[in-house]
């Protein structure tokens, strides 16, 4: 994703309705490219789906799922540029850079397990993550 993805992502994170056209207005391109740029982050999993999430079914401290990701960097990822790769990813509102077997433990919010495997997958495949280990809180005191 680019940085007009980014904004895109955003604009649609605040008002999920917005046509193509306002969107388009919104970041500085016309309505086809964005239309074809949405469609695209729908197709890569970015864009996972359009709902009404209230109470205990949105993710966040609310609801959803809240995750522990350890992650072990491949070798070939620094920690600089991990860090600036996991800036991109809405779900991660966490990372903390960690001694002993993993580099980083992320905490995430993610609706459901698909989501969590997608971003897993992300991880993994955008990000530089050669190893993670997950943990779901089940309830917080």
């Amino acid at each position: 994703m680019d940085q007009i993805d980014e904004q895109i992502f955003g604009e649609l994170r605040e008002n999920a309705r917005r046509s193509f056209s306002e969107l388009g207005r919104l970041v500085g391109l016309s309505t086809s490219a964005t239309a074809a740029r949405v469609r695209r982050m729908e197709t890569e999993g970015v864009i996972l789906g359009y709902t009404v999430l209230a109470g205990q079914d949105a993710p966040g401290p609310r609801g959803g799922l809240e995750v522990f990701i350890d992650v072990r960097l491949d070798t070939e990822t620094d920690y600089d540029t991990f860090t600036a790769r996991i800036e991109t990813v809405h779900q991660v509102v966490e990372a903390i850079h960690m001694t002993g077997p993993y580099d980083y433990l992320l905490r995430a919010y993610v609706p459901d397990t698909r989501a969590l495997d997608l971003l897993l997958r992300r991880l993994k495949s955008e990000c530089g993550a050669a190893q993670t280990q997950t943990r779901v809180a089940l309830r917080a005191l």
